[in-house]
């Protein structure tokens, strides 16, 4: 699993500092990082992932894809 490219799209044009989101979200900002270049891997149902899709106004079940 990975971030979606919605997701992805709307922390990148936020315009926000990703630290910051990171931080709010509860993960390192090098992980934020990570799951934004697909380095790293994201679990199905990430409750981190789902607070900046909530933030962003994504559904959780558009959160994520394969």
């Amino acid at each position: 699993m990975r971030l979606s490219r919605r997701l992805k799209k709307a922390i990148i044009r936020s315009g926000e500092k990703h630290w910051k989101l990171a931080v709010e979200a509860g993960m390192h900002p090098s992980t934020l990082s990570h799951f934004l270049h697909d380095i790293r891997k994201v679990k199905k149902g990430d409750e981190r992932v789902l607070k900046l899709a909530e933030r962003f106004g994504i559904p959780p079940e558009e959160a994520f894809e394969e």
